[in-house]
């Protein structure tokens, strides 16, 4: 199969492609830089030059393809300098997101070709252990679901592939870890908010990979798809193997100190929001096998972060 990726020299998008063409699937990366497309020529893929804001570029690609995985989105609003500003950002890549799976989804229509798109986790179903039944609220990515949903009744084999908050791996500079890491080295602590119990599931970059190639070789048109290893890690956890690593104390931070504490990240860092991926396990064969993310992080994976 020749496959069609964006975000392919990305952090989970570059596994994607070494995963399929280790499998024998021939892979036409999307590059928008010289240093994406060299990247992407290292890997052995074929380039494709364009971005997510050009929408033919995206539909050549996916005509010249026997399917689609997109895995790209702007993460510009990790940097925000403040809560209202994260969550505007977000809402903006949202839409650039969506823009592109119309363009991608109307040049497959009617070929039965797979489109595998990417969502998340979070937000499903906070406080309780989300699955593949939960329905997002239609905003943001959310509403990209439905886009996505409606393409499986328009002759696309389309599916979703819902990332856990946390994805980790090697390579991981921008991801909500490093983030923890970067808040816990200005503060000169690794804070967790309130008791630290809420929870945050995770994934390997490299087990996502895999999903991503099951999900494009044979998730039928209409799939909600988990890429969840671990279903809740808690945030004390996560502050606690930070803080080993970084010889920093452990604190909590109080429910009026988080806002202060985490900044624009807040909101997110105070988030119950555990996941299961059983009915993904059972439909797929999908089965998790690297390292945790607390064992990523005890490892040195995050060291240089």
């Amino acid at each position: 199969m020749r496959v069609f990726v964006t975000g392919a020299s990305g952090f989970v998008g570059s596994a994607v492609v070494k995963e399929l063409l280790g499998a024998g699937h021939q892979v036409l990366g999307l590059a928008r830089s010289d240093a994406s497309a060299a990247a992407l020529e290292t890997m052995g893929a074929t380039v494709h030059r364009g971005d997510l804001n050009d929408p033919d570029s995206l539909a050549r690609g996916a005509q010249a393809s026997d399917g689609v995985i997109h895995a790209a989105f702007v993460h510009d609003f990790f940097r925000a300098p403040s809560q209202e500003a994260f969550f505007a950002g977000f809402m903006a890549a949202a839409e650039t997101d969506r823009r592109a799976i119309e363009a991608m989804g109307a040049a497959l229509a009617g070929s039965n070709r797979p489109f595998v798109t990417t969502s998340g986790t979070a937000g499903l179903a906070p406080g309780r252990l989300a699955t593949e039944g939960d329905t997002p609220e239609p905003v943001g990515r959310g509403a990209t679901e439905g886009v996505v949903l409606a393409l499986a009744t328009e002759g696309v084999r389309a599916s979703v592939v819902r990332l856990s908050p946390s994805v980790h791996g090697e390579g991981d500079h921008h991801g909500f870890v490093p983030l923890l890491i970067g808040i816990a080295r200005a503060k000169g602590v690794s804070g967790y908010p309130g008791d630290g119990s809420n929870r945050w599931s995770t994934v390997h970059r490299l087990d996502a990979a895999t999903l991503f190639r099951l999900a494009v070789e044979k998730a039928p048109a209409g799939s909600l798809l988990h890429g969840v290893g671990e279903e809740g890690v808690t945030l004390r956890e996560i502050a606690t193997a930070i803080g080993a690593q970084l010889n920093l104390p452990v604190v909590a931070v109080p429910g009026d100190g988080t806002m202060e504490h985490f900044g624009p990240f807040a909101r997110f860092a105070t988030m119950d929001i555990p996941a299961s991926s059983a009915l993904t396990r059972e439909r797929l064969g999908w089965r998790p096998t690297r390292r945790g993310l607390i064992e990523d992080i005890e490892k040195g994976t995050y060291a240089e972060g």
